[in-house]
């Protein structure tokens, strides 16, 4: 009879069977009074994860998906040389959890012990001016910058297949048993990736905004990510400059940024 410990065993890969690593050296990029520094954070490989946030296959948003599509062979290449060094790493596209039931990677979620934490996990995060300020653009109005905006409907059913999943990952959406899973394997650490940096990477259960409030240390990978905004709104800039000044805020508010490259070398002067 399989056991629940019996198939904790079987889906665990513990940071003690892993080769020791030296730490992870990461340039961390804060802003205070608008004003950017750099200081570096040392994060043990064992106790650090990746979320990669929203990697859909599709989206309504055409320009969205090309820009998506450009950060693949990227994203790929910093999780893969983490992987190697020991960091975990969890896909969360969002609403899609079906498509993966059976997967050793989505099942080693669900093995994970339900822990308590220590604020409630929202369903949602929204934007409180209590912790933070309006947005520095207007995502409200029409955040889809195509020359002809579609409809807004679900064109997608899974992750991006161009994105990696190994099978020492992890896969869901839930905060709860993401928590679980870090709590359970000591993970103390997260490195945000994916999209949309002003919506689902700070709002979501395992977004910005929650792992902050949970306690956990974490910084966003800025070449990794991408805002919805549309240059036609509010402040009236570039995409790019729209995404920077996202990026901007999540430095002031929330939580520093790092270059994803950062996650792919161990010792000091790898953040260099």
């Amino acid at each position: 009879m399989l056991t629940r410990r019996t198939l904790l065993a079987s889906l665990a890969l513990a940071p003690s069977a892993l080769p020791q690593q030296p730490d992870l050296h990461l340039r961390a990029r804060s802003r205070r009074q608008g004003i950017p520094f750099e200081r570096e954070l040392v994060w043990k490989p064992a106790e650090t994860a990746i979320i990669i946030c929203d990697m859909w296959n599709d989206h309504y948003c055409k320009s969205a998906a090309r820009r998506l599509e450009l950060m693949i062979p990227r994203m790929n290449h910093v999780t893969g040389e983490a992987r190697k060094l020991g960091v975990r790493v969890i896909h969360a596209p969002s609403g899609t959890m079906d498509q993966y039931e059976g997967h050793p990677a989505r099942k080693r979620m669900k093995a994970a012990e339900e822990k308590a934490p220590p604020v409630p996990i929202a369903k949602w995060c929204y934007l409180d001016l209590k912790d933070e300020s309006a947005l520095p653009v207007d995502d409200a109005t029409e955040p889809c910058d195509d020359s002809v905006v579609g409809a807004r409907v679900r064109v997608f059913n899974r992750q991006h297949p161009g994105l990696v999943i190994n099978d020492i990952d992890g896969i869901s959406d839930s905060g709860q048993e993401i928590y679980n899973f870090f709590e359970e394997n000591g993970i103390k650490n997260i490195a945000m990736m994916g999209v949309h940096t002003n919506m689902c990477v700070l709002g979501r259960p395992f977004g910005i905004r929650q792992l902050v409030r949970l306690g956990k240390n974490v910084v966003l990978a800025r070449d990794l990510t991408d805002a919805m905004y549309d240059p036609r709104q509010a402040p009236w800039v570039s995409h790019e400059r729209g995404t920077s000044l996202i990026l901007e805020h999540v430095e002031k508010f929330w939580c520093p940024t790092i270059a994803g490259e950062n996650l792919t070398r161990t010792g000091r002067g790898a953040a260099a």
